[in-house]
């Protein structure tokens, strides 16, 4: 069967089924203040509950799952949410469980019908919610207490709740009907090595529960009751894919270094601070993306100047002397806050979005600069500006940046005065540009995911899709100028996009001259180890043949 092989490796277990259908009935109430009191109790058991899994999680030091969870929570306390359950309960005087379910379904429902893959994923996210709420109203909640050992998961789709619940030791794999390489189950089952296959409609009932099942994270293939020479096969691979990783362990501390002798920069990609023990174990060189975004969603109104401080300087004084470049507020798009909606009736998300909203909002903007300018006395800390198209945008940005430390010198606070200042480059306007951009900046951080989106007018869902996206001659072209004139102007060029850590373009990449590589930090060993076993010359006529020249 074939699917999309969202986490890398090889699982060989046995089925463990899990029922994601919850049926609920509706019925009709008297007396609708009693069932919001039952509705309210619901919901705040729910939220001890994410409360409970969250400390598990950073106990475990899974900072992707915590994210996601931080989001689910955000979510029931959205008051918009909440209410619009309310208004079903008193208007249609139904049970509270049918009603969330017909709130959660309305809010899913719109989310499917965009375009866009983020917002996709979050219908997946509503949905998990009222389901928890519904079962904190119903009592019933999948088992996963009882999973034995060498289970390989097979379910319509696994939350971040659901995993959090799993013990990992007694699991080999996922396999799930919905999803794709950007799902939570994808993020999930990479952060813990575990072999998944996405995307594979009816499985749970073409499977049974304790069936034979291999999971190849590589192909995206499952192969259910297989015989013993596959087996044998597949369990021959696994042990050859383990004795890789431990090949990749120990290039940890060593540098990325061609055959040749070309040194190349490795550093990571964090949403928030419990990522940096993280990067510190991969051997990453510094943080080429700290994503701001965390620190302003963990809040209930737009953080403090002194609590983005305390959050940076965490990240800042635990990397040393490597770099950190922080990204400012980029929201718009895919990405909002739950205390803030930008007014999508009046203009496309896109255009309201990224460093737009900045320039809009600088009272909010320059207290997060100066928070950033106080956390570059504890090491070494870039500023990067998102989503830029013109370079009027950079120049007023800077005036901003400037007077932010005019106003911290005026009230005698310590901060970094030579803090090093740069941009994504997003946009095709960008990367056309890039020649007058460069005078502007100290570096180029090109960001593929949305280059790649806005230049070829598509969206990806999966893997393959993306990689093909990857090798478009006309992405590479403009990433190929950006490098170009990054060096032209005595700046370096880095990418941050997922580009940065795909096996199949690295190489090409290395051709193109571009010198720092960004990404998860799960990645970067794979990316180290091709780096080292080519030559400068190799990657140059790679970069030629994908460029058609």
């Amino acid at each position: 069967m074939k699917g999309i092989g969202t986490s890398a490796g090889i699982a060989v277990g046995k089925a463990f089924i899990v029922n994601k259908d919850i049926s609920i009935e509706k019925a009709i109430i008297s007396d609708s203040e009693s069932e919001i009191a039952r509705l309210i109790k619901a919901v705040n058991e729910s939220e001890r509950q994410l409360d409970a899994f969250l400390l598990k999680l950073r106990d475990e030091g899974n900072a992707d799952s915590i994210e996601i969870l931080r989001v689910h929570k955000a979510m029931l306390n959205d008051m918009e949410f909440i209410s619009s359950i309310k208004s079903f309960i008193i208007d249609e005087s139904v049970n509270s469980e049918f009603a969330v379910q017909m709130a959660a379904k309305r809010i899913s429902d719109s989310l499917r019908t965009t375009d866009d893959a983020y917002l996709k994923e979050r219908a997946f996210d509503i949905e998990d919610v009222g389901n928890r709420i519904i079962c904190n109203l119903s009592g019933g909640f999948p088992d996963f207490s009882s999973i034995p050992e060498e289970s390989v998961i097979v379910t319509k789709y696994l939350s971040p709740s659901d995993a959090a619940a799993i013990d990992k030791c007694r699991l080999k794999g996922f396999v799930t009907e919905e999803g794709s390489s950007t799902s939570h189950t994808a993020i999930i089952a990479r952060t813990a090595g575990i072999p998944a296959v996405t995307g594979i409609d009816g499985i749970v009932g073409a499977v049974r529960n304790g069936d034979i099942i291999i999971v190849d994270g590589f192909k995206g293939e499952v192969i259910l009751n297989p015989g013993e020479d596959t087996i044998n096969l597949y369990k021959a691979k696994k042990l050859e894919h383990k004795e890789y990783r431990d090949k990749l362990k120990k290039l940890k501390n060593l540098p990325a270094v061609t055959l040749d002798g070309r040194e190349f920069i490795i550093e990571a990609n964090i949403g928030s601070g419990t990522d940096v023990g993280e990067v510190l174990n991969s051997g990453a060189q510094g943080i080429g993306l700290f994503r701001t975004e965390f620190v302003y969603m963990n809040s209930s109104d737009f953080p403090s100047e002194d609590d983005q401080f305390y959050e940076y300087k965490k990240v800042v004084s635990k990397m040393g002397q490597k770099r950190v470049t922080i990204r400012t507020l980029d929201i718009g798009g895919d990405k909002e806050l739950p205390y803030f909606r930008l007014d999508k009736e009046a203009k496309p998300s896109i255009c309201n979005g990224g460093i737009r909203f900045c320039l809009e909002r600088k009272d909010i903007f320059k207290t997060q600069l100066k928070a950033i300018l106080r956390a570059g006395v504890y090491g070494n800390v870039s500023i990067m500006y998102p989503m830029i198209t013109d370079v009027s945008e950079v120049i007023r940005a800077n005036r901003v940046l400037e007077e932010a430390k005019t106003e911290l010198k005026l009230d005698m606070v310590p901060f970094c005065d030579d803090i090093k200042v740069g941009i994504m480059i997003e946009t095709p306007a960008a990367a056309m540009s890039a020649h007058i951009l460069a005078r502007e900046v100290d570096f180029f951080s090109i960001g593929t995911n949305d280059l790649i989106q806005y230049t070829l007018a598509t969206e990806r869902s999966s893997r393959t899709e993306a990689c093909n996206d990857y090798l478009n001659a006309d992405v590479l072209r403009l990433i190929r100028d950006c490098i170009c004139q990054a060096h032209k102007h005595g700046i370096y060029a880095a990418m941050c996009g997922e580009m940065a850590s795909d096996p199949e373009t690295v190489k090409i990449l290395l051709g193109l001259g571009l010198d720092v590589f960004s990404m998860n930090p799960s990645a970067i060993p794979v990316i180290k180890d091709i780096i080292r076993s080519t030559t400068v010359e190799e990657a140059a006529k790679c970069a030629c043949k994908a460029l058609n020249e």
